[in-house]
């Protein structure tokens, strides 16, 4: 299951619920939950919408080789 996903679930919410808080359209959510990279600000709308600050965007979008995803 894909982080971002299990936050979300955690959260109670549905995807199109998620979208609309994040302000991105509910194909946005399921490619990310699908695992596909996002741009930057994305990423942020996502974790502002699941209550997260942007200290916390490793918990949701992890690093590869120690460095971030590029978006």
């Amino acid at each position: 299951m894909n982080r971002v996903q299990k936050f979300r679930e955690a959260a109670l919410l549905a995807k199109a619920e998620l979208a609309r808080k994040a302000g991105v359209s509910e194909s946005t959510i399921d490619r990310v939950e699908a695992g596909h990279d996002c741009r930057m600000e994305t990423k942020r709308k996502i974790l502002f919408a699941l209550g997260l600050s942007l200290s916390d965007s490793t918990k949701l979008f992890p690093r590869l080789d120690g460095r971030a995803r590029r978006a």
